[in-house]
Formats: structure tokens, C-alpha cells, sequence
């Protein structure tokens, strides 16, 4: 039996995931999310990493009981956040040991990649035509914002380059803070976009605050604060919020390509996953723009098990 299965583990801050690829699509794919106490802004590392301990084997369980695992030809983990040597967060630990330990017992190769590629990965799907080229990549989730140029190699780890990030808060942090000062929980996104839709009035604006390839989310935060404390309507804060989110984004994808190049864009994250945020940047930006599958945006295992299969000639037994 041909062992052309990838399988793919990813435990970052907020979800546990695995998922199984094929060259023929997404074989499996299932992911928990990490439990925050009402009116909490996050969880410490510690606590995520025990949380992931407890998630993962049930989802393996689950795992093997729907898919046949003399077809998974190697195991291929996110293993720290981001590409670069020193990137490192405790609660990336739970998903290598997991697959490492499986790898070694069923005796197929181990490959390692960073949380953040997943990502760019997973939004390739549906998006083919951008592969083996150099894009504009934009990461924007609760623990990052980060602006790269990246070659998308698909047999090879991506070549990258960082062009920018915020200077404090992330952009998932942006709208997880007013969305909890709010009383919505935590993760806020979901629920600060359905209020947004609701705005009856657009006049209330958020300050955005850019500066070359950077930017900062913190006076965005105190301003939307200072709204709620002085009783402006909920719905029409949360609309400010994304209509920051929009115009920040826009204006640091124009000085990158006003100091590099011209480049497509592809934008993956969590925030991105918003169908609100989407529509207002392709309202507002000038460049094309890619986005990859809203239920592959947030955080899963698609993207690292897709790196995992890319990396075929790698496999050996």
C-alpha cells in the first residue's frame, strides 16, 4: 500500500489541530480550541501548553479511528512560531513531542516547519497559482503582524524576507482587547465582526498609526476605550475597529510596494479569516489581493501537513 498520506500536528497559543493530506485534498482535519476564562485577555504559556497535553490525544484517537494509517508516509510538525533560529514558544513543545513520539513508532520520517508557514500554506489552497512564486505575505493574527516577502517554494522552505510588524500590540490582540472590554469573550473576532455589521452610523474613526513598513496598535486600543467609556454605540465601535484594521493594513502594503515593487498579496491569519476586514481592503487597496479559505485562515494543521507532502523526496524509510 502506497504510504501517500502526510499527517500534520500544530499547538499554538489558542488552538490544537491535526489534519491529514493527500495529493488529492484534505483527508482530515480537526482542531479544539484552547479554554479562556470569561473576561481573560489570554492564557499563559504554561496553561496552553498543559491544555494541548490534555487535547492532543483524543484528536489522534480520532485521528486513527478515520483514517488508515498504513498510508501516512511522514508526520510533519510546526515546531516553533516563526522561521527564524531562535523563534521559540513553550506551547509548540506538546505538538513536536506528540509527533516525533508517532513518527518514531510508526517508523516514518519526522519533518519540522514554523507555525507561521502553515499558515501561508494553508492559504495556498485554492490559491495554486501563487506557488513557486514571490509574493507579499501578511500574517495577522492575535500573536502576529508581520509583513514578509516570500519566494513560495514548494519543495524547499520558504525564502523570506521581514519587511515589517507592529511595534506593540498584534492585530488580533487590537480586536481581542476592545472586544473583551466589550463583554464579548475571548476570542473576540467572531462576535466584534457580527456587532460591526450592525453599525447603523460609520462616523467613528480610529486613528491608525504607520510608519514605513511598521505599525502600532496601542493608541488604537486606548481610543476605542475612551469610546466605550463615553458611551458611544457598541456596534459602531466595533465597525471603528475594523475600519483601523483596514486602513493600517492598506497603507503598509502601499509603502511596501512603494519601496519594493510591485508583488501580489496573500493574507492569512486568524483576522483575516474576518469577511468584513476583507471586503474593506479590497475596497481600499490597490494592489491584488489573495486570501486564502475563511475556514483555513485561523489556525489548523492543513498548512503544516501540506508542507509535510510538498517535501515528498525528503520521505525515506
Amino acid at each position: 500500500m502506497e504510504r501517500d498520506y502526510c499527517l500534520g500536528i500544530d499547538t499554538s497559543c489558542y488552538t490544537t489541530s491535526i489534519a491529514c493530506v493527500s495529493k488529492q485534498g484534505i483527508v482530515f482535519s480537526e482542531r479544539t480550541m484552547l479554554s479562556v476564562p470569561f473576561g481573560q485577555r489570554g492564557l499563559r504559556q504554561s496553561d496552553g501548553l498543559f491544555q494541548h497535553t490534555r487535547q492532543l490525544a483524543p484528536l489522534v484517537e480520532h485521528l486513527f479511528e478515520n483514517v488508515d494509517r498504513r498510508r501516512i508516509g511522514a508526520i510533519c510538525v510546526s515546531s516553533k512560531p516563526i522561521d527564524e533560529q531562535n523563534s521559540y514558544m513553550p506551547v509548540f513543545l506538546a505538538g513536536y513531542m506528540t509527533a516525533r513520539s508517532i513518527a518514531a513508532s510508526m517508523g516514518v520520517p519526522l519533518i519540522e516547519t514554523a507555525h507561521q508557514n502553515g499558515h501561508f500554506r494553508a492559504a495556498l489552497v485554492g490559491n495554486e497559482d501563487l506557488a513557486e512564486n514571490c509574493v507579499y505575505g501578511l500574517h495577522i493574527s492575535g500573536g502576529t503582524t508581520d509583513l514578509l516577502k516570500i519566494r513560495l517554494n514548494r519543495l524547499a522552505p520558504y525564502q523570506i524576507d521581514f519587511l515589517g510588524t507592529s511595534t506593540d500590540l498584534h492585530a488580533g490582540q487590537f480586536v481581542d482587547r476592545v472586544g473583551v472590554a466589550l463583554g464579548l469573550p475571548f476570542p473576540a473576532g467572531k462576535h466584534l465582526e457580527e456587532m460591526a455589521v450592525k453599525a447603523e452610523t460609520k462616523n467613528l474613526k480610529i486613528a491608525s498609526s504607520v510608519s514605513d513598513t511598521n505599525c502600532s496598535f496601542s493608541g488604537a486600543e486606548t481610543a476605542a476605550i475612551r469610546m466605550i467609556q463615553s458611551g458611544n454605540g457598541k456596534n459602531e465601535i466595533a465597525y471603528a475597529v475594523y475600519d483601523c484594521l483596514a486602513r493600517t493594513i492598506t497603507k503598509l502594503l502601499k509603502n511596501a510596494e512603494d519601496k519594493n515593487g510591485s508583488l501580489p498579496v496573500l493574507i492569512c491569519g486568524g483576522v483575516a479569516s474576518s469577511a468584513l476586514l476583507r471586503e474593506m481592503l479590497l475596497q481600499k487597496c490597490r494592489q491584488e489581493l489573495h486570501f486564502g479559505k475563511k475556514e483555513l485562515s485561523a489556525d489548523n494543521a492543513v498548512g503544516v501537513a501540506y508542507i509535510g507532502l510538498d517535501r515528498r523526496e525528503q520521505w525515506s524509510y
